[in-house]
């Protein structure tokens, strides 16, 4: 194992101890006594496989598949060997397009082990998304899943051209599909086809000698909550790193068992879950190919998981489920929480109801590979429950108002992180990386505070900021709040137009299974309680809110919706 010391980078104010802001200012900078791994995303599970070949690696229990640290080499070293021999160099774009199987993870690493740029794709892609996702980044060789849920993929990559007598004239990068599956199907390859041939010619593999940590090896496409997505495009070293560090976050070891919900497509399943398990030889367990609260929960205790990961809205759909009561949970230690900003009672819900004692909340973005705060098992339990934690080792983060400027602490700005897990920039988009990463800082566009300990507080996205009568207003505060009524089981509030106020509340609400909630009583329970400014002037109550399939919730689709259905335009300003 190689190591790297940190990163060069303009110098910043002497900071006292690590992770303590700098002269009562909102400027952080993680430890630095561990050193930085120049290991590939290859050489991480080579070195699990080395140090643990016996024990259990993987469950997939949809697929009824469980591999040992050995197998699942095994099966990484035939899926690059055949990649290899169809032709797949360093460099490569190699899509991978299918919700969470075994054939995801293989391709994550055959395709480090080439040196090949693994391209995720969202797997809620439909038709126009997926020929600008491919067209973007030049994929020549993409891996697809048969179908999921209401996708049929196969139709839509022949509705792109695939199989055509004609060629693909609008995916002119692409040469090669894999399918998943036993059937056969035009003009594509079967996985077993490929895994058969590199299974005849692992000796064809190049040295992995021959790569270098700095280089690229993933493109993360942004969720598209607002605009078209961007591929972050990220270094064995960001991802490696981080993911050695969220592990030491969870104190992972390769006694734990993890239980993985989250979709692979994400950072969340890719990094913070696949990676940080490999790199402490912890077992991963895929409950199925998509989020189901009752399979993870079935999942968690079949194989007796110490650790569980979700996004807040998982949580909550396990901690509601009609039949949670019935599962046994006393193995669960720790997890992650993260994706969204983590509402409190649920945070406190989890640690007692589901028995995570020791569950980390983590806060970060794609480009940043993507975390930059957690909190540790061992923080007080308040600042566990309240805050992100304090930030990574080798990170820098500033916190800074409209004009720049670091703000004191306690203060809101917009939230910059420093460091190796800034990501090498948007793919094809020089203008976009630019207004992104400035002097090296990753403009993230969330709202934060940090106390004088360094303990971070997520107020809200700079662009959910309401703005009523002059009055700034975070959503997640009124959210919080209203998470606190005993009827409540989901919130999202957000801002609508006003020819009056410029902009005026409204709030969606889901009630808990089985109980009835009217607006009066919501209204009741904000009075005397928060300035009338904060409280909602429009209520609805929703079966679902709309979500990214990584569980961001979209408020641009509810403000949409409350537009169209209260008649309302955007107000002009100067």
């Amino acid at each position: 194992m190689q190591f790297l010391s940190p990163p060069s980078s303009p110098p910043s104010p002497a900071l006292p101890t690590p992770c303590l802001p700098v002269d009562g200012q909102s400027l952080v900078r993680g430890a630095t006594d561990v050193l930085l791994s120049s290991d590939t995303v290859y050489q991480l599970l080579a070195e699990a496989a080395g140090r643990w070949p016996e024990r259990d690696a993987v469950v997939f229990v949809e697929q009824g598949l469980r591999w040992t640290w050995a197998q699942l080499l095994e099966q990484v070293q035939h899926a690059a060997a055949g990649l290899w021999r169809l032709g797949v160099r360093k460099g490569d774009r190699v899509g991978i397009w299918s919700p969470n199987r075994a054939e995801w993870l293989i391709t994550q690493f055959a395709t480090a082990r080439i040196g090949a740029i693994l391209v995720s794709i969202n797997p809620a892609y439909r038709l126009s998304e997926l020929e600008y996702a491919l067209n973007k980044v030049g994929v020549s060789v993409l891996v697809s899943a048969a179908a999921f849920k209401s996708s049929n993929y196969l139709g839509m990559l022949q509705n792109l051209g695939v199989g055509s007598q004609h060629g693909l004239p609008r995916l002119p990068h692409l040469r090669l599909v894999i399918r998943l599956g036993e059937e056969p199907t035009a003009a594509m390859l079967n996985w077993a086809t490929v895994i058969e041939l590199g299974a005849h010619h692992i000796a064809a593999l190049p040295a992995d000698s021959a790569l270098r940590c700095a280089e690229p090896i993933n493109i993360q496409f942004t969720s598209g909550t607002t605009g078209a997505p961007k591929g972050a495009t990220l270094t064995h070293h960001n991802i490696v790193n981080n993911a050695r560090a969220v592990a030491d976050c969870m104190n992972l070891d390769e006694r734990d068992s993890l239980c993985i919900p989250v979709p692979l497509y994400h950072c969340f399943g890719m990094v913070l879950s696949v990676l940080a398990c490999v790199s402490r030889g912890a077992k991963m367990v895929f409950p199925g190919e998509g989020f189901d609260p009752q399979a993870t929960l079935a999942a968690v205790q079949a194989e007796r998981c110490t650790a569980l990961h979700g996004v807040p809205t998982m949580f909550i759909a396990e901690l509601n489920h009609p039949d949670f009561p019935s599962f046994d949970l006393h193995s669960l230690r720790t997890g992650i929480m993260a994706g969204a900003p983590c509402p409190i009672e649920v945070m406190r819900r989890v640690q007692t109801d589901m028995h995570m004692q020791e569950v980390t909340i983590a806060y970060g973005m794609t480009e940043t590979s993507p975390v930059s705060f957690q909190s540790a098992v061992d923080d007080p339990l308040e600042k566990r429950v309240t805050t992100v934690g304090r930030v990574l080792p080798h990170l820098e983060v500033k916190i800074v108002d409209f004009d720049g400027r670091i703000v004191p602490i306690g203060e809101t700005g917009e939230l910059c992180t420093r460091g190796y897990s800034v990501m090498q920039g948007y793919w094809g988009d020089e203008e976009r990386t630019q207004d992104a990463v400035r002097e090296g800082w990753m403009h993230t566009g969330d709202l934060a505070t940090l106390d004088a300990e360094g303990y971070c507080n997520i107020v809200g996205r700079l662009k959910d900021m309401v703005i009523r009568g002059g009055e700034n207003i975070y959503p997640r505060e009124i959210e919080e709040f209203l998470f606190r009524y005993p009827k409540i089981a989901a919130v999202q509030v957000f801002g609508v137009p006003d020819e009056r106020y410029g902009e005026e509340l409204c709030a969606w609400i889901i009630t808990r299974h089985g109980m009835a909630c009217t607006e009066d009583e919501v209204r009741e329970f904000c009075r005397d309680q928060i300035a009338h400014y904060k409280q909602p002037r429009y209520i609805r109550f929703v079966d679902e809110l709309p979500v990214t399939v990584t569980g961001k919730v979209q408020k641009f689709v509810m403000r949409d919706a409350m537009m169209q259905e209260l008649g309302l335009s955007l107000v002009e300003n100067a």
